[in-house]
């Protein structure tokens, strides 16, 4: 069976609307984009159960928050692993085995009769989807011309969106049969999705899936302002997106609001469309008007938002405002990607790795450190955190060199 560019864009047909150019993108973008739908649907399934599973094992909210924690907190210790194991093994393969790592992981959660084998089980999935992230940010940045580089991450980020949209409404079916029947339904996804990589992503001549390039030493992307603006974005978007909207909002909703929690998913849904239809326009924004822009505009549209959010006096004022927030999140999961490939030509290495890091890290803080402020303070401080954070990367943006985007022969003025 030959897998053509024109058969993957009938497969991802509904990724198609998000980019229009993306028949200049190279087969291995698509592919990687069917790997980011397979993972995001099958993550979306089992997450809404795994809460409720760890219970049944008469935990302690805080252990049931332990579980959660652990798949992200191993991403981030073992992510700078990840780097060494791509130059020795090549992408492709650490993908693929990441895939089947976090797989075989969820299989065994499913069937885990202890609180500590679940936990167990996801740590070791957070080790499998460490490898899976870095080796597929790597090959998306080593792939991708630069004057294409923001349309490739909109259909990478498109795939994970679509997904993540599509999983809950299928988990709801499964979970229906059983509660543990997520967890396999994970694991088939994720086995499909580790058999499309290692299927179908191309292999360099001479069956080597090494880089020609070599790695960029993390000192030196750092003193680069593009790439410390690219981390601080993403930080930034991890703790506000990943934790405190996602942590808050469903409490805000039910608690200052008065609404049914039901009213939370119908928000988020409707951000969640606002933001698909924005990764088109923005991917293409990002290669034609530069970075910088896109950076200090993201910045801008997420920080008044989230500063926005516990003010809302109406539900459909807060959908209005998170519609705002995911058509900044937009630019957000696009411009700093792209960023990151200019800053490091392409190229893998310690960069790659330390950019991922960042999104965990505030994923990780920042619903706790929001929890203690809203305790402490109220609402408004905690949400205000995140907003001066997301405030922060603009004004850094802010200060990156014009010609952030370049192109074949010229040079392209931000």
């Amino acid at each position: 069976m030959f897998v053509t560019k024109a058969n993957l864009c009938t497969v991802l047909n509904p990724l198609a609307v998000i980019s229009r150019d993306s028949r200049g993108l190279p087969r291995d973008v698509w592919v990687l984009s069917i790997i980011a739908f397979c993972v995001s649907v099958g993550f979306g399934v089992m997450v809404p159960v795994l809460p409720v599973f760890a219970r049944s094992f008469e935990v302690s909210n805080l252990m049931v928050g332990m579980v959660i924690s652990a798949f992200a907190a191993m991403r981030l210790l073992t992510s700078p692993a990840c780097t060494p194991l791509i130059s020795r093994l090549g992408e492709r393969s650490v993908l693929g085995v990441g895939m089947f790592i976090v797989a075989a992981s969820s299989a065994a959660a499913g069937l885990a009769t202890s609180f500590w084998a679940l936990l167990g089980m996801r740590a070791l999935g957070g080790i499998g989807s460490a490898m899976f992230t870095v080796a597929a940010m790597t090959l998306l940045l080593r792939t991708v011309e630069p004057q294409l580089r923001g349309r490739a991450s909109a259909l990478y980020s498109g795939g994970f969106l679509i997904g993540g949209m599509a999983g809950p409404a299928v988990g709801g079916l499964f979970a229906a049969i059983s509660l543990t029947a997520p967890f396999f339904v994970y694991a088939a996804t994720l086995s499909v999705a580790g058999i499309v990589g290692l299927c179908l992503l191309s292999r360099p001549q001479g069956q080597v899936e090494k880089s020609e390039k070599p790695e960029m030493a993390l000192s030196e992307a750092v003193r680069d302002v593009r790439y410390r603006a690219a981390c601080l974005s993403n930080f930034a978007q991890g703790w506000q997106s990943f934790g405190v909207r996602s942590s808050l909002v469903p409490v805000l909703v039910t608690e200052v609001l008065h609404k049914s929690t039901s009213w939370t998913g119908i928000a988020f849904a409707i951000a969640a469309v606002a933001q698909t239809i924005a990764l088109g326009p923005v991917g293409r924004a990002v290669d034609t008007i530069g970075r910088r822009p896109l950076m200090i505009l993201a910045g801008l549209a997420t920080g008044l938002a989230a500063l926005a959010m516990p003010w809302s006096p109406t539900i459909w004022v807060l959908t209005a405002v998170l519609c705002v927030y995911g058509i900044g999140s937009a630019a957000h999961s696009t411009a700093p990607t792209a960023v990151l490939g200019d800053v490091t030509g392409g190229r893998g290495g310690a960069p790659v790795a330390t950019f991922s890091m960042m999104s965990d890290l505030g994923a990780i803080i920042g619903p706790l450190a929001a929890g203690a402020l809203a305790d402490a303070f109220g609402m408004g401080i905690a949400f205000a955190t995140g907003g001066l954070l997301l405030l922060a990367g603009a004004a850094l943006s802010w200060t990156m060199p014009r010609y952030s985007a370049p192109r074949p022969n010229t040079l392209e003025t931000a």
